[in-house]
């Protein structure tokens, strides 16, 4: 349905603050689990549960110096960390979160998500270069190679998802996985190499362990934020996590179901008024929301389990392993979309 301007705006400044406050929730969340896997109590504090100690971090950041190196690059230093966050708030617009409740419903959009989500690895590279660091240059050079490299198995994941549906379009394709009670649908199920592929490359392109070479602190000091301080390193941190979790939000839109309720067309029926109503997009939001938090729980438990891949280990992984999966996986969902549809 069309909406109008005034509700467009709306909904964009809403998930907006949605998501500012999700990087907070999932600090939190991070250092909790973390301290429960490694048996401390975490963050405990600064507030109930120690629940404010993210939002007390950002103060501490916001107040501290902003210290540029004198053989720094000033401009190029300043905007690569908004590159960063600007990509990361620009991507949800792009999200169906609810039927009907998307900010930019294009008929390219899984495309834009994936040119958007590549953009990033500019703000990286250019805070490494910038720096004038060899540790930062280090971890900028990582950066690029590895994204490139997975972005092309994340890409060939992504199309064996496109080939199933038919379109680009992220509502058609969420829509498309409604068969089988909106459960047995989901592409997981029709087609579990590509999202175990897409899931893995999706760690790859967020920079988180065990793909973390970019940061590599044993290694790199800090990799490429490492001559950041004060709000610009809080900019890198904040644009970290909401990656993290529109990571999580476009897992859950491309292979599992998306917005849609479980048994959702047998609730239809049960509940013919359902249909179109507000209860109903709270619903369907509640279960994106759930399904992207299970894979935020994954990114986190995933970096408290397993160590740092070798820089060797990860460029073979994704070349001579992903690469030629993710090629005969496309190849193999193309010729039974065009024997079966």
């Amino acid at each position: 349905m069309d909406l109008p301007l005034y509700w467009i705006a709306l909904i964009a400044f809403g998930f907006i603050n949605f998501f500012l406050v999700s990087a907070s929730v999932l600090v939190y969340a991070e250092r909790k689990v973390s301290g429960v896997m490694q048996n401390r109590p975490g963050p405990n504090r600064v507030g109930p549960f120690g629940f404010l100690q993210p939002f007390a971090d950002v103060v501490k950041l916001v107040f501290k110096e902003n210290i540029v190196p004198l053989s720094a690059s000033p401009f190029v230093h300043t905007l690569a960390p908004w590159i960063m966050v600007t990509i990361a708030m620009t991507v949800p617009a792009l999200l169906p979160f609810a039927h009907g409740v998307v900010v930019a419903d294009l008929d390219v959009g899984l495309l834009v998500v994936l040119a958007l989500t590549s953009i990033s690895v500019y703000g990286v590279t250019l805070a490494g270069w910038s720096s004038n660091s060899k540790y930062s240059l280090l971890g900028g050079l990582r950066s690029s190679a590895q994204m490139i490299s997975y972005e092309l198995s994340m890409g060939l994941a992504a199309l064996s998802v496109v080939l199933i549906a038919g379109s680009f379009n992220l509502t058609h394709i969420v829509e498309d996985q409604s068969g089988g009670l909106a459960l047995l649908g989901w592409n997981v199920f029709r087609n579990p190499i590509g999202a175990i592929l897409f899931i893995v490359t999706a760690f790859a392109e967020t920079n988180r362990l065990p793909f973390d070479l970019p940061e590599a602190e044993q290694e790199l000091v800090g990799g490429y934020h490492t001559e950041y301080s004060g709000i610009k390193f809080g900019m890198f941190f904040l644009a970290e996590y909401v990656n993290l979790f529109l990571a999580s939000f476009v897992i859950s839109t491309l292979f599992f179901g998306g917005y849609l309720v479980p048994f959702q067309p047998l609730l239809l029926q049960t509940f013919p008024s359902l249909d179109g109503s507000i209860l109903l997009g709270f619903l369907q939001f509640g279960s994106l929301l759930l399904k992207a938090s299970f894979f935020a729980f994954l990114f986190i438990w995933v970096r408290w389990t397993l160590p740092r891949f070798k820089y060797n280990q990860l460029m073979t992984l994704g070349w001579k392993y992903l690469l030629p999966i993710a090629l005969v996986n496309a190849l193999l969902v193309a010729l039974g979309v065009a024997i079966f549809h």
